[in-house]
């Protein structure tokens, strides 16, 4: 994958993303957030347009990841299932431990409404870690793709358009 066309929901048209624009104690730390799944996208983006009652946007982009992941001057953490070292890093990142920080690119599965219920169960010990990861491994996988690093955003990540969604 040289290139990828990745989307940022919201309610706003973001043709110049800025890595602050996220919150530290989010899944992967303060970032620009993005998806390659488009699905994912328009559903975040109507859920954040009834929000603040403002029409959903799905923007798009070329991001070079190839790029990204073959220079030695970015450093990337890639997840490619839920597993205990994803289910660490999410809930030491929503703790504000700011595992987030040694990385310029983090890639993963969304704690999304099917997942948090999960994360919540064991977060308050309800669950163990053991039952936790068990309900994980059968859920298939989102994404999301987390850059924490404004030069890294600005060399390879490209505004492509925006899509306005009809609700």
């Amino acid at each position: 994958m040289d290139i990828v066309e990745v989307y940022h929901a919201g309610v706003d048209i973001v043709k110049h993303p800025d890595v602050k624009r996220g919150r530290p104690e989010l899944d992967f730390g303060q970032g620009f957030y993005l998806t390659d799944v488009y699905d994912q996208a328009v559903n975040w983006a109507v859920k954040r347009g009834l929000k603040f009652r403002r029409s959903p946007i799905v923007n798009k982009y070329i991001l070079h990841k190839a790029d990204i992941l073959s220079s030695p001057e970015f450093n990337a953490k890639i997840f490619s299932a839920y597993n205990e070292e994803w289910l660490d890093f999410i809930l030491g990142n929503r703790m504000g431990h700011e595992l987030w920080r040694p990385f310029d690119y983090i890639e993963g599965g969304l704690a999304d409404d099917r997942i948090v219920t999960t994360v919540d169960l064991y977060f308050t010990g309800n669950i163990n870690r053991e039952e936790a990861i068990r309900r994980l491994k059968i859920l298939a996988p989102n994404n999301q793709i987390c850059l924490l690093n404004q030069d890294l955003l600005e060399k390879h990540l490209e505004f492509s358009g925006h899509i306005i969604i009809d609700e």
